[in-house]
């Protein structure tokens, strides 16, 4: 049973006191936000390995050997390694295939023959991302042996919620990239189903968890591996409709520099008119800007653009039309084992988000933190956003009129009805007159 707070307990920051930590991927978005967290709220931590290489009369395999036989070892997976589950247990699910087995056929193949049977292994899942993370899973349960082993799962990570900094974000991954694009205003269209949850967590709220996870796991030693499921589905959900709707009212209230055209599009649950969609709202208009981009003399660079909006918008559709329940019983738990001061201090409780705010935030980062705009950019972009809104209405106005005109003079039904219709409404005007 957990110890709670009291008599006995060890905070998480005495525990990395003069402590030593190996850290994989230290220069990736979810390292660099660990490696800040443990140097700010851990200062007297004694070591952070980034790089294995000799040092000081230690080969590698001694350095590594040291660090083995550190306290605790965390395995950063991803909640959608059991994809093929509607619903997911913090617990590890034998694997679709055995890793040794794998690893065996493809350390002698050649990369075409591993390409073509990717498909075949990694059966119904979307990616070889989650099916690795489901073979790695596997492989820390039969070869972990004695070491204390825990498991957090993150499902779609995005910018920070408070730490370093509230919107915090450093790559183009996920939403982030297609919300960019949106607020630029060429992305206006991806296939979603709006009434799905978007199981969307900020990446401090995982690193937080990583943290305390091997607090935990090296006080309370147990034969099994802990696995925390670290989602928002469950405690705190949002729709992808709420989702993107506060993504576009924030786009354009903090719109970015040199935006093509005004924020806009929808959400389509129908895979065919999506790619009509794409064709007229994507395709169309990239054609015509690089067009005129070589008439100019200037490098057209749209249509690129798009092709790889549209791989990105493909990798997340799998995501944006299904609907998973994380399980995370073990998180809840874990939080509650923390100290006042360290569940402030390490705070993982997804139930603290309030999503406009930190969508908010989320925009405010992607437009100083992605697209290096300046917050003094601000009132010459909303001064041409609101140009680009006059003119948006205009087109619409005129494709509606031209559609209209098509209609009256082509179909003696529609133009009965039109003309009937501006009769009846003169009509009530005198009345009201």
């Amino acid at each position: 049973m957990a110890t709670m707070p009291g008599i006995g307990y060890t905070s998480v920051k005495d525990f990395y006191r003069h402590r030593s930590i190996f850290i994989t991927g230290g220069t990736g978005f979810m390292g660099k936000v660990l490696v800040e967290k443990l140097l700010r709220s851990c200062p007297d931590i004694k070591n952070i390995y980034l790089l294995m290489r000799p040092k000081r009369g230690q080969n590698v395999q001694q350095r590594l050997r040291k660090l083995l036989d550190a306290p605790a070892l965390i395995h950063v997976s991803t909640a959608y390694c059991n994809c093929d589950r509607t619903d997911v247990d913090e617990l590890i699910y034998p694997a679709p295939h055995c890793p040794e087995q794998i690893i065996a056929c493809t350390s002698w193949m050649d990369d075409g023959l591993v390409e073509e049977l990717t498909p075949k292994l990694i059966a119904n899942r979307p990616n070889t991302y989650t099916f690795t993370k489901a073979l790695a899973e596997s492989m820390l349960q039969t070869d972990s042996g004695s070491l204390p082993v825990a498991i957090v799962r993150p499902s779609i990570v995005l910018s920070s919620f408070r730490e370093p900094v509230a919107g915090w974000v450093d790559n183009w991954n996920g939403p982030t990239g297609i919300i960019a694009a949106a607020g630029k205003g060429f992305f206006r269209t991806m296939l979603c189903h709006e009434d799905k949850v978007a199981d969307l967590v900020p990446v401090d709220i995982v690193i937080n968890l990583m943290i305390v996870a091997a607090w935990r796991t090296a006080i309370h030693r147990t034969d099994s591996i802990t696995v925390y499921n670290c989602s928002t589905g469950q405690q705190n959900p949002i729709t992808w409709k709420h989702f993107v709707d506060l993504s576009f009212k924030y786009s354009r209230m903090y719109p970015t520099n040199g935006a093509i055209w005004y924020p806009g599009g929808r959400c389509r649950n129908s895979a065919y008119l999506n790619r009509i969609c794409v064709t007229f709202q994507h395709l169309v208009p990239a054609y015509t800007l690089d067009l005129l981009a070589n008439l100019r003399g200037r490098k057209p660079i749209m249509v690129r653009i798009q092709a790889k909006l549209d791989k990105a918008a493909k990798c997340l559709e799998y995501f944006s039309t299904q609907q998973w329940r994380f399980k995370d019983e073990n998180v809840k738990r874990l939080g509650q084992e923390l100290s006042a001061e360290d569940r402030e201090t390490f705070m993982f409780d997804v139930r603290e988000i309030h999503w406009p705010s930190y969508l908010e935030n989320y925009i405010l980062g992607i437009r100083q933190f992605i697209l290096k705009e300046s917050p003094e950019t601000l009132p010459a972009a909303r001064t041409h956003i609101m140009r680009l809104y006059w003119l948006h209405k205009a087109v619409q106005m005129g494709t509606m009129l031209i559609v209209m005109r098509l209609l009256l003079s082509h179909n003696t039904w529609a133009r009965t009805a039109w003309f009937s219709l501006l009769s009846f409404v003169l009509r009530m005007c005198r009345m009201i007159v």
